[in-house]
């Protein structure tokens, strides 16, 4: 291991150029999005029950090659995942008041989009394997108000779906999964996304393959895939054409994705094996690299699921080595590594420590609709505040081509900051 003075010191740093920006786009893409501009259809998408009501052909195109890939009924694309997430429990007739149950480690719109609805967001812990939702913290936070559950697939790695829709079956809930950032991990045989009532992946820069923005939802359910369709384009001006016109939650948007979007999507899908095998295969090596450091909890991969990598997640032992997390980070980034320290806890937001976010009066919390008080305060999720505040790091493996070359130097960056351990302790 390297021994010469921490950069955090003074020394020169292992990483001195930054990495290149990992790219999924190429000449197909090109080619796809050059054909849509050149036809002058940039989108087909029309506000009322009509053939146009379901996009373009090829946001039409997009959608049935969803569908054959992950082998579901349907479908639905998007203008971005917070749409989609949106999209997603308001066709599930969520009520006023009617609790959700959701992960405090994902991005804020997962919780919003429940807010969106004005229902009530209901934070449960997570488990330190896959950072997912504990099945054990779900059950414990149901209450007569519940009625459905959205699971995170954080960094790549499906939560655990067995028991999680053992649970929603038990107490007749629903399940949304957020695989935004696990497009096409493999769960016990089936694609993440797909073991609940409504799935769905983003499709913005930094995921695995992007159109710049968007996402896609998938189900099985051609009913919640119909209401999707409709909170996605206008429904309030549609749905009295149809001949399913229940009104509930028919407050629609324009969530459409267009022509250029769905075209450049066409291509990525294609590619999308081989840029889990590419993100995979970095990981297989970099965990090779880095199983020889002391006190570093590297990924876990649950048997007969794969990982799709969006992240590296990792844990310190803080008693082991005798240093913070935080100082080791420091050390890390001063060598030149993108490492985060962090991974935002939902509930802490301020949004949600002072419940406001309709207007200034609490509104949903404090309305006639909400039944109970529900509590946002630090301590309802010990083990995803204890990772936050003490242990958690990762390596995002989607911002850079993740080369062996730049692999090796990561690993350098943590032979050299843990062979220095007593000048930080």
């Amino acid at each position: 291991m390297l021994t010469s003075k921490l950069a955090l010191n003074g020394g020169s740093p292992v990483i001195k150029v930054k990495f290149p920006r990992y790219n999924s786009i190429g000449k197909e893409e090109l080619i796809a999005a050059t054909a849509v501009i050149e036809s002058g259809v940039l989108s087909k998408f029309i506000g009322a029950w009509n053939s146009d009501f379901y996009g373009g052909s090829k946001v039409q195109e997009f959608e049935r090659n969803c569908e054959q890939y992950f082998n579901v009924r349907n479908a639905v694309t998007v203008n971005s995942w917070t749409s989609g997430l949106i999209c997603a429990v308001g066709a599930l007739e969520i009520e006023p008041g009617d609790e959700i149950i959701v992960s405090p480690w994902t991005m804020s719109a997962t919780a919003t989009s429940i807010l969106h609805w004005n229902a009530i967001p209901v934070f449960a812990d997570i488990e330190d394997i896959t950072y997912g939702l504990d099945p054990v913290s779900i059950e414990k936070n149901i209450t007569q108000y519940t009625k459905a559950i959205i699971s995170v697939d954080i960094f790549g790695h499906s939560a655990k779906m067995t028991e999680i829709c053992k649970i929603a079956k038990k107490y007749n809930l629903k399940v949304i999964s957020d695989c935004a950032q696990s497009p096409g991990a493999i769960y016990n045989n089936s694609f993440a996304g797909t073991l609940g009532d409504i799935g769905g992946f983003s499709l913005n820069y930094h995921k695995h393959i992007h159109t710049g923005e968007g996402g896609i939802l998938v189900t099985n359910n051609d009913e919640y895939a119909e209401r999707m369709r409709l909170i996605r384009n206008h429904a309030e001006a549609v749905v009295g054409d149809m001949p399913n016109n229940r009104l509930i939650n028919m407050l629609g948007y324009n969530f459409r994705m267009g022509e250029i979007e769905a075209a450049i999507g066409i291509e990525q899908l294609k590619k999308l094996n081989s840029f889990l095998k590419s993100r995979q295969s970095a990981a297989k090596y970099l965990t090779e690299k880095l199983s020889i450091i002391p006190g570093l909890k590297l990924p876990y991969v649950e048997k007969n699921c794969t990982h799709a990598y969006y992240a590296y997640p990792m844990q310190i032992d803080c008693k082991i080595l005798g240093v913070t997390r935080d100082k080791l980070h420091s050390a890390l980034v001063a060598e030149g590594l993108n490492i985060s320290n962090r991974y935002q806890n939902i509930h802490l937001l301020p949004l949600f420590q002072n419940k406001i976010a309709y207007g200034s009066k609490g509104f949903p919390w404090n309305s006639e609709f909400t039944k109970r008080e529900v509590s946002y305060q630090k301590g309802i999720c010990p083990t995803a505040e204890y990772l936050q505040d003490n242990s958690f790091m990762s390596i995002g493996m989607c911002f850079t081509e993740m080369s062996k070359s730049e692999i090796d130097l990561i690993a350098e960056c943590f032979y050299k900051v843990w062979a220095n351990l007593d000048d930080l302790r």
